[in-house]
């Protein structure tokens, strides 16, 4: 699932490549991922890009007065350039021989001295879950209208994430997780933020003390600013391979962890799975390898 430090590193380069070009044509090969149907991409068809925004995990092409085409990555979507357009992804670890995620959409932009490009947009799940919008304020996007404050800009505070995690009565990652309370965090990092700040997978937020929530506070900001700074122009093609070969102890079960060597061990509850340090998080306690409840 893309997250905000990918997300951050997407927008600029997309910026960077983008602002001033016009867009010359679009090219929908999933018509489920239009979610304004009277008013398709191909709407703005001869305006010009003038700046992308990301939103929690969402990109905004921004097309001044014209409107903006808000793209949800979902669980699995991305973006790549056309070939030739861009530098070729490195492959991340468990990808060898995986076919590339099909395209759903092509954005074309014009160029000088044909020097044109192509967006596609992809996504590699079983069922869609990228979509596009277009609206005059990203607010008229549902998932858009429901973020909660970001970590990863400058202006979230202790109050902001007090006002999310303090005295909830659920558990930690899912909080972390959830959009409405802390905007542009996944799986990935909530693991890599609750190892770091020593908190077990499973507790409670309102179990929390003082202590434990200045290191969550602490883990939530740091891990993510760090990682949006990590990425800062790393090409698209290649910001999956970054973010695996980053992670300390998401994705990797079984392996050794980097602060205390313990082995790395795997939880799952429904739909969640986790990836958590005994010795650093659970006072050695090894949480079953699947809750059913």
């Amino acid at each position: 699932m893309p997250e905000s430090p990918e997300v951050q590193a997407l927008a600029d380069e997309l910026d960077a490549r983008l602002a001033g070009r016009a867009l010359t044509g679009v090219d929908v090969v999933e018509f489920r991922i239009e979610k304004t149907r009277g008013r398709p991409p191909e709407s703005l068809v001869g305006e010009a890009v003038t700046g992308v925004e990301r939103h929690g995990k969402l990109i905004d092409l921004v097309f001044g007065d014209a409107g903006r085409l808000v793209v949800s990555l979902g669980r699995h979507g991305w973006a790549r350039w056309a070939a030739g357009d861009g530098p070729a992804p490195d492959p991340a670890p468990g990808d060898a021989g995986d076919p590339p995620p099909p395209t759903l959409a092509i954005l074309s932009f014009d160029g000088t001295g044909g020097d044109g490009l192509d967006l596609e947009l992809t996504d590699a799940g079983d069922w869609v879950s990228l979509g596009v919008w277009v609206v005059d304020e990203p607010r008229e996007v549902p998932a858009v209208a429901k973020l909660g404050p970001d970590p990863a800009v400058p202006a979230f505070t202790r109050a902001d994430f007090d006002a999310a995690v303090v005295g909830r009565r659920k558990q930690a990652k899912a909080i972390l997780q959830e959009q409405e309370s802390l905007a542009g965090i996944g799986n990935a990092y909530s693991d890599e933020i609750l190892h770091t700040a020593k908190v077990s997978p499973v507790v409670h937020a309102s179990s929390l003390d003082g202590p434990a929530l200045d290191a969550l506070y602490a883990a939530t900001v740091g891990v993510v600013r760090d990682a949006v700074d990590a990425r800062r122009g790393v090409p698209i093609a290649r910001l999956k391979a970054e973010k695996v070969a980053a992670m300390r102890v998401h994705g990797r079960a079984g392996e050794t962890c980097p602060v205390c060597g313990d082995t790395v061990r795997e939880f799952s509850f429904a739909s969640t799975t986790a990836e958590y340090c005994p010795t650093c998080q659970t006072g050695g306690e090894h949480l079953p390898l699947r809750a059913d409840r």
